[in-house]
């Protein structure tokens, strides 16, 4: 299918064909009839990509910080690398489209196929021929509402959730400061709860549109003495800014048009340094509208679909989404002024040069349109690139690799890693959106993209299967690689759960004894987990410093693993699994690394979360069988500045201190070596991968026994019940 993508690097937008998206729980899967080009929000993403690498970093200096910092914990080398993987990542355009649903997800009750629907979201709502949506960020269309103007939708729940603010009621005034997009709809909103309106504009055009819309409009120089008569010299119950301008003069003029205690509501990017004196004076209220209404930004109600009570919350952003297509079906809102282009998919680029000012032309409304084929054709889900082509049978001195999932550490880490070992082959490569696996397939050289994982784990050709998804679809994709004859490797961690652990040691032990027909062109499989840290040179060494050791160790491992918001999927029990389980199993296998044996007693002890934290600020004590004690600190409250990871180790009178996998220090005897990088951290990736294929090529033992890793994913599971008392 064709999708509208930028490189933000270079600044090209470009139309790519990519994947279909594959439907998932809650979701349905949408055939876009037409979106909508936001002439404010996508025309800032394109600008900032068109920038220079100078230009950039002038205008995030919080981006540049987040850089320097890096630089300093992990080397310039290393930054650079991952700073350009990221720039390199296409980044998807569009946020309000109409289509028609022609898949259902599991669970999605609401909706049936063949339903017209408005969609929004960015992510979601992309300029694409096809669109994965949920279920809250969908609305039916009437029978009344075009595509055409069912396309507005988005907007037309910012422009009335902005309006809702306000808390206007019929008979007030209120003004419109801005009459682009957003401007014009909320005018219309107005005007249609039975509001007085008054639009001001700088662009006489814009206040003709207002005209035609039945708005009272009036220019920016005349606005204070026409607004004074407007009202009958009482003021603006309510104003309203949907100006995009970095000027403070919509705020300032706002404060001079307004009522005494009026509210003042801005929806649009505009100078927010208030005026103290007028702002005082009338003690008027001053709030930043948030997009589309309550729900916006909440994963639960997003993306897993937990709506709010209506009782509670009566206009969240699906039910603004319902409201303006009512609107529009009872002919309250008039849209057709507004739509000043209409451009195909194919000519996607022409819509941003319009919107980004490099024709000089005016515009007001830009829709991209798709063609109008049958619900179903050429529901492709791989992209080939021929030149990458595999062959039927693989070279015997190459492994041919295919990858499950292509997010930020696939495509920031992984990847590069893999890319740079020659005796792998690089096969096929997944992503449920399939935008991310079609950017890393034509950046890597994998010979196809795909958005369905049974396109990989089902390839004849394959022999491996890496899996770096989110955590929840580790075991599910572990266990179909294995029935289906493949090594794996899995991104740490290995499960979320006792259970999921427990059915892949099953199956492993069901391959292994004969339960399931094995590919003869393959060795037998191998599971592999991605506890790069023990396979790092200067792990290595340290390890190789108490090989000989006879007494037991004690080793105390400190992380400044730095806060996530508790909003983020890692926090989830059904997504990530914790913090404990999801990353801390890393730093347990490291210290199981240096003992040699997994863990036979876990304790394990937390600060209180005190709103902000979730178990994340822990101390695990760990027992060994030999008699060795390991201790591990994971802190979330931090500096991210300071450097992550610090390991000591004591042993038989020696010492040995990583600090942050750049600098190694051995002592004994009282004698140090010290081994240190200054330009890049390693942490193991690229000889993870080394060492896991040449296990396979020699048909030799897994590189990671079972029982650490069984046992290290274990520990983690005991550590996190015992923060929680069982």
């Amino acid at each position: 299918m064709k999708q509208v993508l930028q490189n933000i690097r270079n600044g090209e937008t470009y139309v790519a064909e990519v994947p279909i998206p594959t439907v998932k729980p809650g979701t349905a899967l949408v055939k876009t009839a037409v979106s909508l080009v936001s002439a404010g929000t996508e025309r800032m993403v394109v600008e900032f990509a068109e920038k220079s690498l100078i230009g950039k970093a002038s205008s995030r200096p919080d981006l540049v910080r987040q850089v320097l910092d890096k630089a300093r914990r992990e080397g310039l080398l290393t930054t650079i690398e991952a700073t350009f993987n990221r720039l390199d990542q296409p980044m998807v355009l569009g946020y309000s489209s109409a289509g028609e649903i022609i898949t259902l997800g599991e669970g999605l009750n609401n909706y049936r196929v063949g339903q017209r629907v408005a969609c929004a979201g960015g992510g979601y709502a992309v300029h694409a021929e096809y669109a994965v949506v949920p279920q809250n960020l969908m609305a039916a269309i009437p029978d009344q509402v075009s595509y055409e103007h069912a396309a507005f939708t988005t907007l037309g729940a910012i422009a009335m959730h902005g309006f809702r603010l306000t808390r206007v009621q019929v008979g007030e005034y209120i003004a419109i400061i801005g009459l682009g997009l957003v401007g014009l709809l909320a005018a219309g909103i107005a005007k249609a709860s039975g509001c007085l309106v008054l639009g001001i504009d700088i662009d006489p055009r814009r206040i003709e549109l207002a005209t035609q819309m039945g708005i009272e409009g009036v220019l920016r120089e005349n606005a204070e003495n026409i607004a004074s008569g407007f009202t009958r010299n009482r003021g603006c119950d309510a104003v309203l800014i949907c100006a995009d301008t970095p000027s403070n003069d919509p705020v300032e003029l706002a404060g001079v048009i307004a009522r005494d205690r009026a509210n003042i509501v801005a929806t649009g990017a505009v100078g927010l340094n208030i005026p103290r004196k007028i702002y005082y004076e009338k003690e008027l209220s001053f709030i930043n509208s948030r997009s589309y209404g309550p729900g916006r930004y909440d994963k639960n109600y997003e993306e897993s679909g937990h709506d709010y009570p209506i009782g509670y919350v009566r206009w969240t952003e699906g039910r603004n989404l319902e409201a303006f297509l009512d609107l529009m079906s009872n002919d309250q809102i008039h849209l057709e002024p507004l739509i000043s282009h209409r451009i195909p998919i194919e000519q996607a680029p022409q819509a941003y040069d319009l919107i980004a000012g490099k024709k000089q032309e005016p515009f007001l409304g830009v829709l991209l349109t798709y063609p109008m084929t049958a619900p179903g054709e050429n529901l492709s889900k791989r992209i080939v690139f021929p030149q990458k082509a595999v062959p039927t049978k693989p070279s015997s001195s190459q492994v041919s690799v295919g990858v499950l999932g292509a997010g930020n550490f696939a495509s920031a880490v992984m990847l590069p890693a893999l890319s740079k070992i020659p005796n792998i082959r690089l096969t096929g490569i997944a992503s449920a959106s399939g935008v991310n696996a079609h950017s890393a397939a034509k950046c890597f050289g994998f010979s196809y993209a795909a958005s369905d994982e049974k396109e990989v784990i089902e390839d004849p050709r394959t022999q491996v299967i890496a899996i770096l998804t989110r955590h929840n679809l580790h075991s599910r994709q572990v266990i179909a690689a294995l029935q289906a004859g493949k090594s794996v490797f899995c991104e740490k961690p290995l499960a979320i759960n006792p259970q999921e652990l427990d059915d892949i040691e099953k199956t492993l032990n069901d391959i292994h004894n004969g339960e399931y027909e094995s590919n003869s062109q393959n060795p037998p499989p191998i599971l592999m987990v991605g506890f790069n840290r023990r396979f790092a040179p200067l792990a290595v060494k340290m390890a190789g410093f108490f090989t000989h050791h006879r007494e037991p160790i004690f080793a105390h491992y400190r992380v400044n693993a730095g806060y996530i918001p508790l909003s983020h999927w890692v926090h989830d029990p059904t997504q990530g699994g914790g913090r404990i389980i999801g990353e801390g199993c890393h730093f347990i296998d490291f210290l199981t690394f240096l003992v040699g044996s997994p863990p036979v007693d876990v304790h394990a002890q937390a600060l209180p979360d005190i709103g902000k934290y979730a178990q994340d600020n822990v101390a695990i004590t760990l027992s060994y069988a030999d008699g060795s004690i390991c201790t591990m600190d994971y802190l979330a409250n931090g500096d991210k500045s300071f450097a992550k990871e610090y390991v000591e180790v004591f042993c038989g009178g020696q010492v040995a201190v990583l600090d942050d996998f750049r600098k190694l220090i051995l002592i004994k005897n009282g004698k140090r070596q010290i081994a240190q990088s200054y330009l890049r951290q390693d942490k193991g990736h690229r000889s993870e991968w080394e060492v896991f294929i040449n296990a396979l090529q020699n048909q030799s033992k897994p590189p990671i026994p079972y029982d650490q890793i069984f046992g290290v994913t274990r520990a983690s599971f005991k550590a996190a019940q015992a923060l929680k008392g069982k």
